[in-house]
C-alpha cells in the first residue's frame, strides 16, 4: 500500500513539474522572440491576449481595422501574452506560403484537424516528406484530364437537386404533383424541431451541414413541407445550404471513392457514414478557455467534451472506409489495360482516388507505397475536405447572386445563350457531351463569377503556420517597429507563429481598390490579366489566395483538389441559374461562422445554427428578375 502511495505521489509530481516545466519554456521563448518589437493592438487579457476577439473576426472586420492602425505587418497576442505574427504584405506571405516545409502547420493545428475525422496520416495533416510523398502519388488523381472526364457525375447530381427544387417550388405554387421520393427541406421547420442532436448532448451553437443527415422524425416527403413553407411572391424560403451539403457529399462519394451516400434521396435510409460525419462535424463549439488550454497543454485534451461519441464516429469511418478498401483491392490488383477518357457514368480509368491510393499499396517501391493507416486517413480527408468547402463555396455564391439580380440575371442570361445539348437530344433533363460541359466551364463571365465569389467568401479565410527554423523575411514595405526603427524584414525565430489572412487579403484595398468589398466579377474581365497577380498576390487561381499560394520554393501546401471544386462549382451554378431565380429577404443578416470551414448563420437565429435561407422561384422565360434587392451592388 505504501509503494502504491509513492508510486502515485511521484507520477502526480511528475505531472506538475511537466506543467510547469512547459509553462516556463513557453514563457521564456515567448520573452526572447523578436517578434516582442512588432505593433500591435492592444491585449484585453494577460492569459487569452486577443483570442476572444479573434473568435469573430470575419463579421467585425478586426484584422482590416488592425491593418489600418498598425499597418500590414503587425502582432497580436496569443495565450499567455505571446506575440504571434500576422502580416498582410505579398512579399513577406509569398515567402512563407511557398515555403511549406520551413513553414509547417502548428502542432496543435495539426491535432485539431486530425480530431475531426481526417487522422494524423492524412495530406492536410502530415508534414515534410511524407507529406512530399502523398503529394506525389495523389496527383494523378487531380490532374485535368481526370476531373475533366468526372464532370459528368458533377453534371448528374446538380440535375438531381435542381429537380428537388422544383418539385418544391411547383407543388408549393400547386403547379404539380410532388414526384415520389422527393426529399423535403433537410433544415425545414419540421425537421428543426425533432432534431434529437440536443438528445446527445452535442452544442448547437456553431452546427453543421451534416445535421442535416442525423437521425430526425421529420415528415420525408413534399406534401409534408407545403403547409410549413415559407413563401411569398419571390418564392418558397429554402435552406441551400443544406441541400448543397447533401449534393456535394454525394459528389466526393461517387467521384472519389464509387461510394454511394444517396443523401439526396431523403425517402432513402439514414447513411451510416454520413451519419457518422454529422457526430464529427457537430462538435464544433463557442470559444471556450479550455480549448485554448488544450492546446498547449496536449493531456486535456484527453477531456473533451462528447469525446466518446467521437471516437464512435470515428471508428464507424474507419470501418466503413476498410471495407471500401476492400472491395476495390481485388479490382486494382490488376495492371491497368484500358486507356483513353471515361464516359462519365464510372471511373473505369483507374485515375479515380480510390484506385490511385490502393495501387499506392501495392507498389514494390517504398517511396511509392502508402500504408494502410495512410490510406484510410486519405478517405476521411478528402470526403469531408472534398464537400465542405465546395458546398460552403456554392452556398455564398448564391447568397451573393441573390443579393445582386442585376448580376444573376446577367449570368443567368449568357448561360441560356449557350447551346448545350444533352445525349437525348433535350436541354434539360440528361448529361451533355464532354464538348458542352467545357463549353460551360469555360465561360467567361461565369468564370468571372466564380473568381469574385471565392475572393470575397474564401471558404477557409486563413492559415496558420510556425517557423520550424529561424529565418529572415523580406517584405514588400518597410515598417516601424515599436522602438520606432525602420525595417525592411522580418526576423522570426524557431517556433514563431505565423497567421496569414487569406480572407483579409482577397479584400484588401491596397490589391483590390476602393470597391473590394463590392460583389464586381467585372474586375476579372479585364484584358490585362489578373488585378491581384498585378499587385504582386501570387495566389493558386485568378491572384486571389482561396486556394493557397500559387508559387513554390519548398513545399506544395496549396489545394490540391481546386480543379475539382471549381469545375464542380461551375456545372452547379449552370444546371442551378438556368431554371431557376434566387433572392434574399433584406432583413435579414447574415453572419460567418468558421470552424475550419467558413459557414452562414442568421444572426438573429443563432440557435439554428448554420443555414443560408433563401427564396427559390422558377427563373422567368426572358430572365428578367422579378424582384429588386436594396443591396444590389
Amino acid at each position: 500500500m505504501a509503494l502504491f502511495l509513492l508510486l502515485t505521489s511521484s507520477l502526480s509530481l511528475a505531472v506538475v513539474l511537466y506543467v510547469i516545466w512547459s509553462f516556463l519554456a513557453l514563457m521564456l521563448r515567448q520573452a526572447r522572440s523578436p517578434l516582442r518589437f512588432l505593433p500591435g493592438p492592444p491585449s484585453p487579457s494577460f492569459f487569452m491576449g486577443n483570442l476572444r476577439e479573434m473568435h469573430d473576426a470575419e463579421n467585425t472586420n478586426l484584422v482590416g481595422q488592425w491593418q489600418r492602425a498598425y499597418g500590414s505587418t503587425f502582432v497580436y497576442r496569443g495565450f499567455i501574452g505571446g506575440c504571434r505574427l500576422m502580416t498582410t504584405d505579398p512579399v513577406a506571405v509569398n515567402h512563407i506560403l511557398s515555403r511549406g516545409y520551413d513553414y509547417p502547420k502548428p502542432d496543435f493545428i495539426r491535432d485539431a484537424l486530425a480530431s475531426m475525422a481526417v487522422g494524423h496520416d492524412g495530406l492536410i495533416t502530415v508534414e515534410g516528406d511524407q507529406h512530399r510523398k502523398q503529394r506525389k502519388i495523389l496527383n494523378p488523381a487531380f490532374a485535368p484530364t481526370h476531373i475533366k472526364s468526372i464532370s459528368p457525375i458533377f453534371w448528374a447530381k446538380a440535375l438531381k437537386l435542381r429537380d428537388i427544387w422544383l418539385n418544391i417550388v411547383d407543388s408549393s405554387a400547386g403547379t404539380s404533383s410532388p414526384q415520389a421520393g422527393s426529399p423535403a427541406d433537410p433544415f425545414s421547420p419540421v425537421a428543426r424541431q425533432s432534431d434529437d442532436i440536443v438528445a446527445t448532448g452535442i452544442s448547437r451553437w456553431i452546427p453543421n451541414p451534416f445535421s442535416s443527415f442525423r437521425g430526425s422524425k421529420a415528415a420525408r416527403s413534399v406534401e409534408a413541407i407545403i403547409p410549413q413553407a415559407d413563401k411569398d411572391s419571390r418564392g418558397v424560403k429554402v435552406d441551400v445550404l443544406a441541400w448543397l451539403a447533401r449534393a456535394t457529399l454525394d459528389v466526393i462519394g461517387e467521384a472519389g471513392f464509387g461510394y454511394v451516400f444517396n443523401s439526396l434521396n431523403a425517402s432513402a435510409e439514414p447513411n451510416e457514414l454520413a451519419s457518422a460525419f454529422g457526430v464529427i462535424f457537430s462538435t464544433a463549439r463557442k470559444f471556450r478557455v479550455i480549448t485554448i488550454l488544450q492546446v498547449w497543454f496536449p493531456v486535456l485534451r484527453k477531456f473533451r467534451r462528447n469525446s466518446a461519441v467521437e471516437e464512435a464516429a470515428t471508428a464507424t469511418m474507419r470501418r466503413i472506409g476498410s471495407e471500401l478498401i476492400d472491395e476495390r483491392i481485388e479490382q486494382i490488383s490488376q495492371p491497368f489495360a484500358g486507356s483513353g477518357e471515361l464516359d462519365g457514368t464510372s471511373q473505369t480509368d483507374g485515375r479515380d482516388l480510390l484506385s490511385v491510393l490502393l495501387r499506392s499499396s501495392l507498389s514494390a517501391i517504398p517511396s511509392q507505397q502508402l500504408t494502410r493507416n495512410e490510406i484510410l486517413c486519405q478517405i476521411s480527408t478528402f470526403l469531408a475536405a472534398g464537400h465542405e468547402t465546395s458546398s460552403s463555396a456554392l452556398t455564398w455564391t448564391l447568397y451573393a447572386l441573390s443579393r445582386s439580380p442585376r448580376i444573376q440575371t446577367k449570368l443567368r442570361t449568357q448561360l441560356r445563350d449557350l447551346e448545350v445539348v444533352h445525349h437525348d437530344g433535350s436541354s434539360e433533363t440528361s448529361v451533355p457531351s464532354a464538348d458542352d460541359i467545357q463549353l460551360v466551364l469555360s465561360h467567361p463571365y461565369l468564370d468571372a463569377c466564380v473568381r469574385e465569389s471565392l475572393r470575397l467568401y474564401a471558404p477557409v479565410t486563413s492559415t496558420m503556420r510556425v517557423a520550424a527554423h529561424d529565418d529572415v523575411v523580406p517584405v514588400s514595405r518597410a515598417y516601424q517597429d515599436t522602438a520606432g526603427r525602420t525595417c525592411d524584414y522580418i526576423q522570426l525565430h524557431a517556433g514563431d507563429i505565423i497567421t496569414i489572412p487569406m480572407q483579409a487579403m482577397n479584400k484588401s484595398e491596397a490589391v483590390w481598390g476602393e470597391d473590394a468589398s463590392e460583389f464586381l466579377p467585372e474586375r476579372f474581365m479585364k484584358p490585362d490579366g489578373e488585378e491581384g497577380e498585378e499587385r504582386g498576390l501570387k495566389g493558386l487561381w485568378g491572384g486571389v489566395l482561396t486556394f493557397g499560394g500559387g508559387s513554390v520554393v519548398n513545399g506544395n501546401r496549396s489545394c490540391i483538389g481546386y480543379r475539382f471544386a471549381i469545375n464542380e462549382i461551375k456545372i452547379f451554378l449552370y444546371v442551378l441559374l438556368t431554371e431557376l431565380e434566387f433572392s434574399i429577404d433584406p432583413v435579414i443578416e447574415i453572419e460567418k461562422k468558421v470552424n475550419v470551414v467558413t459557414r452562414p448563420c442568421v444572426k438573429s437565429e443563432p440557435h439554428l445554427g448554420n443555414q443560408m435561407p433563401l427564396h427559390v422561384r422558377r427563373a422567368s422565360v426572358d430572365g428578367t428578375p422579378t424582384w429588386s434587392c436594396a443591396a444590389d451592388y
